[in-house]
């Protein structure tokens, strides 16, 4: 764990070969059948296999979750808490300005909450022309609104609270699960569309509740555990070859 370095010692235990990873979760409601600190769970637990399966390998080093980030899809249910985008910039820029201080020249930001896909992306080259930094995003699993893959039975948009995202956090946190308050909840009128749909080739405006009151998409009623722990060693195993490709990163010059 990075925080745990003796500050006197930074300099030589952080170098340039040196990856920083940063989670990057989220507090939302996923729902009445997962608790809100699904996304922050998941980045935390998946970084944290990463480090402890490839940290001695690849220099890898782990940072604090930024627990809270851009949530604001989800801002009209009491309790979700969230960042501006003007707040979240800043945020990244603080934590970049400080990474900046050290010989590392790699962050990646390791998202579990796919709101953040867009304003990450442009973080990276922010980060990457105001301090020069080499800078990263990976997810635990790709957002299907961004290109990700779903399931056939969520007809490709299973986007927040849905089949896979539960079976993860039921391996995660079994005890914080509650299948009996799931339901089938597949924006099924926008499933024909050729474009306009979440992994389609036109993007569109969308909250959390616009499909439907109880705020998830998706169909978690057949997660289970076991098919968490396997996506879940999936996403670590390419994590970890990510981060292969990470460390030897150079532009070609």
């Amino acid at each position: 764990m990075y925080a745990d370095i003796v500050g006197p010692d930074v300099g030589d235990v952080v170098n340039e070969q040196s990856v920083l990873i940063l989670p990057v979760g989220a507090v939302e409601q996923h729902g009445p059948h997962l608790p809100m600190s699904v996304d922050d769970v998941i980045a935390t637990e998946t970084a944290t296999a990463v480090v402890s399966t490839f940290g001695d390998e690849h220099d890898l080093w782990q940072l604090p979750t930024l627990s809270i980030s851009k949530s604001n899809e989800h801002a009209w249910c009491p309790g979700t808490l969230w960042l501006s985008p003007e707040t979240m910039m800043s945020v990244l820029r603080d934590i970049g300005r400080s990474i900046a201080t050290t010989r590392a020249e790699r962050l990646v930001l390791l998202n579990g909450h796919g709101g953040n896909t867009t304003l990450l992306v442009t973080a990276l080259r922010e980060l990457r022309l105001e301090f020069g930094l080499k800078t990263f995003l990976v997810h635990p699993s790709l957002p299907p609104a961004y290109g990700g893959t779903s399931t056939e039975v969520e007809l490709g948009m299973g986007i927040h609270g849905g089949l896979n995202e539960t079976s993860v956090f039921m391996h995660l946190r079994p005890d914080l699960v509650d299948l009996s308050r799931a339901e089938r909840k597949v924006p099924e009128k926008i499933a024909s569309n050729a474009h306009v749909k979440f992994g389609g080739s036109v993007s569109f405006g969308w909250l959390s509740n616009d499909f439907d009151d109880v705020g998830y998409i998706g169909d978690p009623t057949g997660a289970t555990a076991e098919r968490g722990a396997e996506l879940f060693r999936h996403a670590v195993t390419t994590i970890g070859e990510q981060m292969n490709e990470i460390r030897a990163f150079n532009f070609g010059r």
